[in-house]
Order: structure tokens, then C-alpha cells, then sequence
């Protein structure tokens, strides 16, 4: 029995292709091969007289790639449609289907949320129907995407020569302009920090000025801090120790992926998801072709129980007994949870041992989400807060550091956030060598959206899905709304001439809500 998988990368196939017998051929589609024709009223490609019935055409570029589909159907018995595990990918199965005109008998949908030999194996056991409820969500997105970004598009571009508006990218551009409105309209305070720096068993060390008599204290200007009487006597009167859990991180989603390699690695959300689709689609190990990470669109934290179960194993005889914890996960409200977290797909496959077959990049990418996957199931860390108070004519002034009890998931997973160890102190101790610092400072406009923190906002206001955000960002750009300056969004003029006449006229379908 002949059988044709479907996927919609060359990349995918390639790899898919070598897990499977000579009764298996793998094709790809490319991705879609119909969208919405620009006929019709508006141009939308949607009748609207006829229950917004939606009118479709085969892409351009795309017959060929059709034409070589259908010999390949008609060659086999049995065909798998193997797009990607997500809404747009069940849209683009049951184009296939449609347009294939395969019948039912002679079809199945499958998922997998990695690239690995068990996994698509598993797969093809557990074929199922098309989920029009997907297809459905998909189309419904698509048409409003149409409605709205063609009607208000045409007339930004009549009206004030803008090249585009739409559903998801003008609300993302128009909080790139209200936080430019909030720097605008900033105004800065002045304010002043009082602290000592000293020495102790040949460590320097500061404190900052705090309290007056055990009451928050604040410096406005030159006249409040002229005003502090202290004297030469710097007396330690309490040592303060507080015992503190630091949670171990959950694992990536999309969001977090391309907040987390912007912020350390300096990646770009476009080149982060680049290098992840190339993770995920299969790098060549020792002559076998496998996906080393798991599908990296998704919003929920869920983790599979086959990997926990191997990441256990893997933690107890690494670190010890003591370094494993159960993972428990709750997603966030709005979260689709339609395939698991992004994880490398075997624990085993260390960033050392595979770091031979991927770029620079790519090791650096790998690395950042094997040691968060890791860290995920280890034992959170348990540290001791120490705060010394050192008193000056009822001045008090505050030393903090703090001492690793039980290291825990920061064994593989490093916390810049914490000061480290103090050396010992002891009550009515008089401090040495003393000197005095007085630092002005004034109050700082907000800061620019850059990718991590716009990501970040679009996330926590609903706006946009972990397929789109990469994108949405590109378009800002491509439509010369935005310039990136230090790493910024930094809107241009005819980005806020956009967003002025958008608020102005359709505050009731551009908003936030």
C-alpha cells in the first residue's frame, strides 16, 4: 500500500522522509496554496450579501506546486496531511484536502509536536478527521483580517498615503505612539541618593541611606540632603536574615522564546523564529536528520509526561535525588494549549553533545531553551537575604547580600539578580573608613518598546498569537511606521499620522480591547 505524506516544508520532508519505509513519499506544499481572491465588493474576496461566504484562488507561483501534488495523490492509496499543529495549519490540510479532492476514505489528518521517528510513527497510528472548528477559527480571522485591513488600508492610502492598516498591526503600532506620547509628555523630577561605600575583610561594599528614625526617608533637592547631620560613628545595630524560595522558570512559549533571545543573545524576534523553524524541521546528527526541539508556536506551558519522566532520570543521576521536582503548570487564561511548551525533544541531547552540527547561532539558541526546559524540572533555590543596618545619628543606612542555602535550578540556569555573599558581621560593630557619596538624579521617561517588551505587552493584552507576533513587527517596519534605534521603536512621522487619523475616526475597531 502506497502512501503520500503532506507537509508544508521541503526541510520537514527531508526529514520525515528517512524515518519511513520505501511505502512512504514525503511532498511538501510550501505552505498554503489558496487564500482569498481581491474580487468582490471591496476587493475583500468575502460575499457579504451571502452569509460572508468566502471566494478563494490558488496563490501565485502556486499551480505548479499543485500540479506535482495531484500526480503524487494519484500515485498512492492512502494520504497524510502532515501541516504544522496549529489552526493555520488545519487551515492549510483542508485546502489541501479541497483542492486535492480527496476523499474521505483516503485521507488523514495528523500532528506531531516534534520531529522525531517515535513521534511521527505515533502519528500516523492516530490519524484523525479534519477540525473544522480550527478551520473555522482560522477562516473567520482571515475574513475580519480582510474587512478591515483592505477598507481601512484603501483609505489610508487615498487619504493620507499610508501603505497599510489592519486588525492586529495598527493596535501594535498604536502602542508604539502612546508610549512615545507618555515620553513626550514626561516631565522630569529631581531627586538625590545618600550612601557610604567601605571596606570589610577586603571586600567593597555600600549601603544606602534609607530611614530617619526608622521612617522612609526621600531627597528631593540640594536643601534635603544639606540638611542630614551625620557624624564620623557608622555602628552596625541589627543584622537582618530572611530565608527566601526562588521558584524554579517555566518553560518557553513563543512570547517568552523571543523576550528571553532578544534579551541575551541580542536576537531579533524574526531571526530567533527563523533559527527555531530550522531546530525544529531537523538538523543532520550523526548522519540521521531529527528535530532536536519541539514546535516553537505556542502559548501554553505544558510539558509531555514522556519527557518529564526522561528529564527526572537525567536530573537524579547528573545532580542527585534531591535536584527534581514535580512540574505543575496552569496557562494563562486566553492560552489556546494546543501543543506543548517549547522543549528540546530529548534531554539527552545535550547543547555539548549536538553543538558540533549547528551554526553559531543556532548553539546559542539551542542552549538558551535546553537549559530553560531543564531548569523547569529542577528543585527550586532556597537563599538567605542578609540586610545590615548601620546606624548614624538615627540615619539609618542598609547593606544587602545574599547567601546560596540550596543552589537548586540555578545550577544550570545562572540569576544575575541577586548581590552575592556578605562577609560576617556583628551587632554594635563600628565601620572603618567611611566615605560619604551624594549622587543627583532625575526621574526617566518611560522607556521605547523594543522587541522583548512589545512582544511582551501584545501578549498580555491579547493582542495577536505566538504565530503572528515575529510578523507583526516585520510589517511595523516594512511600512515605514517604525525605525529601530538602539535597539528601539522609534515611530516615524507618517506612523503617527496613521495612528492620529485611525484614533480620530475608528477608535471603535483600532483599540486595545
Amino acid at each position: 500500500m502506497k502512501k503520500l505524506i503532506i507537509v508544508e516544508s521541503p526541510a520537514k520532508s527531508k526529514t520525515i522522509e528517512k524515518y519511513l519505509g520505501k511505502d512512504f513519499e514525503v511532498v511538501s506544499s510550501l505552505g498554503h496554496i489558496r487564500d482569498l481572491t481581491t474580487s468582490g465588493y471591496g476587493g475583500y474576496g468575502v460575499d457579504i450579501e451571502n452569509n460572508f461566504s468566502p471566494k478563494y484562488k490558488i496563490i501565485s507561483g502556486k499551480k505548479t506546486t499543485i500540479t506535482s501534488l495531484t500526480k503524487a495523490v494519484k500515485k498512492v492509496d492512502y494520504v497524510y496531511l502532515a501541516s504544522d499543529p496549529d489552526r493555520e495549519g488545519e487551515a492549510i490540510a483542508w485546502h489541501l484536502k479541497d483542492t486535492l479532492k480527496l476523499e474521505e476514505s483516503k485521507y488523514s489528518r495528523i500532528v506531531f509536536n516534534e520531529i522525531t521517528k517515535n513521534k511521527v510513527i505515533k502519528a500516523l497510528e492516530e490519524g484523525r478527521d479534519l477540525d473544522m472548528h480550527l478551520v473555522n477559527s482560522q477562516e473567520t480571522r482571515r475574513i475580519l483580517d480582510r474587512i478591515i485591513g483592505f477598507s481601512l488600508s484603501k483609505l489610508l492610502q487615498r487619504k493620507i498615503g499610508s501603505k497599510s492598516a489592519g486588525r492586529v498591526q495598527s493596535v501594535a503600532l498604536k502602542l508604539i505612539i502612546d508610549k512615545e506620547n507618555e515620553i513626550i509628555d514626561f516631565i522630569s523630577e529631581e531627586y538625590w541618593l545618600i550612601g557610604i561605600e567601605y571596606t570589610k575583610n577586603n571586600k567593597k561594599l555600600t549601603a544606602k541611606l534609607t530611614k530617619y528614625n526608622n521612617e522612609k526617608i526621600e531627597f528631593k533637592s540640594i536643601d534635603d540632603v544639606n540638611a542630614v547631620n551625620l557624624s564620623d560613628d557608622y555602628k552596625v545595630v541589627d543584622i537582618v536574615l530572611k530565608n527566601r524560595t526562588k521558584n524554579s522558570p517555566k518553560p518557553f512559549t513563543t512570547s517568552t522564546l523571543t523576550q528571553s533571545a532578544y534579551n541575551k543573545l541580542y536576537f531579533n524576534s524574526k531571526k530567533t523564529m527563523f533559527i527555531a523553524q530550522k531546530l525544529y524541521e531537523g538538523v543532520d546528527l550523526e548522519g540521521e536528520r531529527t528535530g532536536i526541539i519541539t514546535y516553537m508556536r505556542t502559548d501554553s506551558l505544558r510539558i509531555s509526561d514522556d519527557f518529564i519522566y526522561s528529564s527526572k532520570k537525567y536530573i537524579e543521576e547528573k545532580f542527585g535525588e534531591n535536584y527534581f521536582k514535580p512540574y505543575y503548570f496552569k496557562n494563562r487564561e486566553n492560552s489556546q494549549d494546543a501543543h506543548e511548551a517549547i522543549r528540546p525533544t530529548n534531554i539527552n541531547l545535550t547543547p555539548e553533545l549536538v553543538s558540533k552540527y549547528l551554526s553559531v547561532d543556532e548553539l546559542k539558541l539551542y542552549t538558551l531553551i535546553y537549559n530553560q526546559a531543564l531548569a523547569t524540572l529542577m528543585a527550586n533555590t532556597l537563599v538567605e537575604d542578609t540586610t545590615i543596618i548601620i546606624d548614624n545619628n538615627n540615619y539609618q543606612f542598609e547593606t544587602t547580600g545574599t547567601k546560596i542555602l540550596f543552589d537548586g535550578y540555578i545550577k544550570v540556569l545562572k540569576n544575575q539578580d541577586d548581590e552575592g555573599e556578605l562577609p560576617e558581621f556583628i551587632i554594635n560593630e563600628i565601620l572603618k573608613n567611611v566615605s560619604l557619596k551624594k549622587d543627583q538624579k532625575f526621574t526617566q521617561p518611560p522607556a521605547r518598546y523594543n522587541d522583548a517588551s512589545l512582544i511582551k505587552k501584545m501578549e498580555e493584552a491579547g493582542i495577536g498569537r505566538p504565530s503572528t507576533y515575529a510578523v507583526i513587527l516585520e510589517t511595523l517596519k516594512a511600512r515605514g511606521y517604525v525605525l529601530v534605534e538602539k535597539r528601539n521603536f522609534v515611530p516615524t512621522e507618517q506612523g503617527k499620522l496613521t495612528i492620529v487619523n485611525l484614533d480620530q475616526y475608528f477608535q471603535s475597531i483600532i483599540n486595545i480591547n
